[in-house]
């Protein structure tokens, strides 16, 4: 039975992904529908492959504010909501007050 060998071996892999999270690689696309001229729709696709380290050195860190993604940023959001609700009840309690 012949050796079967694999264009690309576990090593070189691990290699590529290496590189691909440690420089970060781009894919950048447009899709534009129109008639006579006419743009009736237009979406940009951008598509950024990095680590994570790689990402907050270029300024991304859009995860640490999402609150669907991070419990610090969600107890701050809930944290802000009760700060809000609080000041509503106050207020109206003191208006409450002077219609008395």
């Amino acid at each position: 039975m012949p050796d079967l060998k694999h264009a690309v071996n576990a090593t070189g892999l691990a290699d590529i992904l290496e590189r691909v999270l440690d420089k970060g690689i781009v894919i950048a696309g447009d899709i534009k529908i129109q008639i006579a001229d006419i743009d009736l729709l237009t979406i940009k696709i951008r598509l950024l492959v990095a680590s994570v380290d790689k990402a907050m050195e270029m300024g991304i860190n859009w995860w640490q504010e999402d609150p669907y993604l991070s419990i610090k940023a969600k107890e701050s959001e809930q944290q802000i909501i009760h700060e809000d609700l609080q000041g509503r009840i106050e207020r109206l309690e003191a208006m409450n007050q002077l219609s008395k």
